[in-house]
C-alpha cells in the first residue's frame, strides 16, 4: 500500500483542486474531488468524455454523499467486493452537482474496498472522481508503466501503487432495481 506520506501528499493536491491519478480495485483512475468543478473539466478534456455522461464517485463511507443523493444515506447497502467492484446508480438530490451527474437525475457511486483508494477518501473526507485513467475509447491503465507513459505530464500526483484484484472497470447496476448497466 502506499504510504501515509504518499497519501498525505495527494490529499493535499485534491483539496488544492489537482488532479491525481492512483489505484483501484481494477485499473487505475484518474481523480479530483467532485466539488471542484475546474479539475472534473480538465479530467473530461484529458479524456475526451462527454460530460453529459457522468463520473462514478468513489467514497469509504456513504455519508460522504449523503447531501447528492436522494436515499437515506443511512440506508445505503453499497455492496461490492475487492475481486467485483460494484458502482451503484442512485437517484441524486437537488445539491447534486451537474458537472458529476452529466445528463442524468442520479449519480454511481462506489465503496471502494481498495485500500489506497479507500485510504485517499478517508484521509480527504470526501467523495472522489474516479474514471478510469484511459482516453475514451481505449483500454484503462492497469499497470504503472502504460499509466505513466499516458498521463504523467497530464496529472498533479500519480499515488503509487498497484490495482486489484480485480480483472477490469467496475459492474455499474441501478441500485433501485439491480439491472446492470454495464457489465464488469
Amino acid at each position: 500500500m502506499a504510504g501515509s506520506q504518499n497519501i498525505r501528499h495527494a490529499v493535499r493536491i485534491l483539496r488544492a483542486g489537482g488532479i491525481i491519478a492512483y489505484p483501484t480495485e481494477g485499473v487505475f483512475g484518474l481523480g479530483c474531488l467532485p466539488e471542484k468543478q475546474s479539475a472534473v473539466s480538465e479530467i473530461l478534456a484529458i479524456k475526451g468524455r462527454d460530460p453529459s455522461r457522468g463520473l462514478v464517485l468513489i467514497v469509504s463511507d456513504p455519508g460522504q454523499i449523503s447531501t447528492w443523493i436522494d436515499f437515506p444515506h443511512t440506508e445505503l447497502d453499497l455492496a461490492s467486493t475487492s475481486d467485483r467492484p460494484v458502482s451503484w446508480i442512485i437517484p441524486a438530490s437537488d445539491d447534486a452537482p451537474a458537472w458529476i451527474s452529466g445528463d442524468h437525475d442520479s449519480i454511481a457511486v462506489r465503496l471502494t474496498t481498495h485500500p489506497i483508494a479507500n485510504a485517499l477518501c478517508t484521509n480527504a473526507d470526501s467523495a472522489i472522481v474516479s474514471t478510469s485513467a484511459n482516453i475514451t475509447g481505449h483500454a484503462p491503465a492497469r499497470n504503472s508503466l502504460l499509466l505513466r507513459r499516458q498521463f504523467d505530464s497530464l496529472v498533479d500526483y500519480i499515488v503509487p501503487g498497484e490495482c486489484g484484484p480485480a480483472r477490469g472497470p467496475s459492474e455499474i447496476r441501478d441500485y433501485l432495481t439491480g439491472e446492470i448497466v454495464r457489465p464488469a
